[in-house]
């Protein structure tokens, strides 16, 4: 059957399914018409545009409206995902890439007269890479809970996080760089323009993501430019609540625009109107070269660091759902070609730490070689996500009112019997429970991972999961029929954190000491 073919029969199934959100739907820009899931449950709506194309004169700046339509559109494809290199091999994409890509994906089970929670994902990808097209975050699944899902791209690297003097001059706000939030920002101005006609809350939208995609969750809670927007928070490994340091960690208005200028000057663009006519290919091959663009305080997406916002009680006060996984780097350490040792772990936390380097080794202790393996491991993984997200919770819960959950995914995810790293088998043991390895079970997504043998386990996990995420969606709180209890978080006491794993189980923090001794290294703003 033709791809044509198989949209009309699509279209024609969803249109027989009573009840079901129509398939047209007009948004203030105009219409659209999307599909229906192969069992007619969930109407599909991809590739919606919700800004105006950022290039040209548009490129490094704020997300612009839409220009309107009056035909319908087909919004049964993606849109194109952001300019981006090729960093990461886990990703994988159903698009094209182009600096025109601000597009967002609907997935809603809604019915006729119906009001669901709105759940809106930002995807990781260390702000570099990235897109809202991967299968391993795809909606349907997850919408058949009784949610609207929402996804979106936002820019990415140089083209999302680019600034420069003559940007900030020219600016209303006197900011530059934050395109990229300033994206994610429009993409929930569009749900709440626009959501209600595909059955959606605007009054109940939670946003939701995995590392950079959590990093903006965290700056999209403490940003005035969200107050209204966002009810509900959802962070899945990383926080704006860093040791220091580091592609992640914000910086100031002044360095940015230092970078910007540096790089300007290094491609041969004698001022603003000359960098915004270099092709883009031009633009993403220089900053592939080494450059770093990431969130920065411009003083308006984010007036402050985001600690400093919290100090200050001016971030927006919702209920958290929040952790990280509990082996995010351990492969790193476990499959290295070189394995750390008692000796050379020590001298590397006595150079790295300086004088707090003895209350680092106390709590991660390395008498063994084998022992040394293990707090390895546990200290790259609390340095690269664990400690930021454990902080996160930690203020928010002290900050505010507001329920806090917080958990730790624990499962040694299965992965392919073929796997080899540094030219060695590898086992599900050494990688553990990996970074950004939740996604799948967060979106009923398990089968879009090739060569992996899933157990019913897992599948039963991953559906917990769901219920979990959509019931906190839809009333601030995970618990539900059918589901293990999972108390709110004590953050003075560390009790009410929720393992997930083949088997759920609630206990208290047993790992504070680390993260305490971590936070004890932390000065300054971050």
């Amino acid at each position: 059957m033709t791809r044509s073919a198989r949209f009309a029969l699509a279209v024609a199934l969803s249109m027989a399914i009573p009840g079901l959100v129509a398939a047209q739907v007009r948004t203030a820009s105009g219409p659209v018409e999307g599909a229906a899931s192969s069992d007619g449950t969930v109407r599909i709506f991809k590739g919606i545009a919700f800004a105006a194309p950022p290039v040209g004169d548009l490129r490094w700046k704020a997300p612009q409206a839409v220009e309107p339509w009056t035909e319908t559109k087909k919004a049964v494809a993606f849109g194109p995902r952001c300019q981006q290199g090729a960093i990461f091999n886990d990703m994988i994409f159903r698009d094209e890439m182009s600096e025109d890509c601000l597009y967002l994906n609907v997935w809603t089970p809604a019915k006729g007269g119906e009001t669901l929670p709105v759940m809106f994902w930002i995807h990781g990808g260390g702000f570099q890479a990235g897109s809202a097209s991967e299968p391993r975050q795809d909606g349907e699944q997850l919408a058949r809970k009784g949610v609207v899902v929402v996804s979106a791209n936002h820019r990415l690297g140089v083209f999302g996080f680019f600034a420069h003097p003559e940007l900030t001059k020219e600016s209303a706000q006197k900011a530059s760089g934050n395109y990229g939030l300033l994206d994610q920002v429009a993409a929930l101005a569009w749900i709440k323009a626009n959501i209600a006609s595909f059955g959606g809350d605007p009054g109940n939208v939670t946003i939701f993501g995995e590392s950079a995609g959590s990093f903006s969750v965290s700056a999209l809670v403490a940003s005035p430019l969200a107050k209204g927007l966002v009810h509900k928070a959802i962070g899945e490994s990383g926080a704006y609540f860093t040791l220091g340091g580091g592609g992640l960690s914000t910086r100031l208005l002044p360095a940015a625009e230092e970078q910007g200028q540096k790089f300007a000057t290094a491609l041969g663009a004698a001022d603003l109107a000359a960098l915004r006519a270099k092709p883009a290919a031009e633009v993403l091959g220089a900053a592939l070269k080494g450059q770093w663009f990431a969130p920065i305080i411009d003083g308006y997406a984010l007036p402050k660091t985001v600690p400093e916002i919290y100090a200050a009680k001016a971030h927006n006060a919702v209920p958290l759902l929040a952790g990280w996984n509990a082996d995010e780097s351990r492969a790193g350490v476990t499959l290295a070609k070189v394995k750390p040792t008692a000796a050379s772990f020590a001298e590397s936390t006595k150079k790295r730490f300086g004088a707090n380097a003895d209350a680092i080794l106390k709590a991660y202790p390395a008498t063994t070689d084998a022992e040394t393996i293990e707090s390895a491991a546990a200290l790259a993984s609390d340095t690269f996500i664990g400690y930021s997200t454990w902080k996160w919770i930690q203020v928010h819960a002290a900050a505010t009112n507001a329920p806090v959950y917080r958990y730790s995914f624990d499962r040694k995810i299965p992965i392919p019997p073929d796997t080899k790293v540094n030219g060695n088998v590898a086992t599900a043991e050494d990688i553990g429970a990996r970074h950004a390895g939740e996604i799948e079970y967060v979106f009923g997504a398990l089968d879009s991972v090739p060569k992996v043998t899933w157990t019913p386990a897992d599948r039963t996990l991953s559906d917990q999961i769901m219920g979990y995420w959509s019931n906190f969606a839809k009333k601030g709180d995970p618990n539900g029929k059918g589901l293990p209890k999972w108390p709110k978080y004590d953050a003075v006491k560390g009790t009410g954190v929720q393992h997930l794993d083949t088997t759920i189980t609630t206990k208290t923090d047993v790992n504070r000491a680390r993260y305490e001794a971590l936070d004890g290294t932390v000065t300054g703003t971050r």
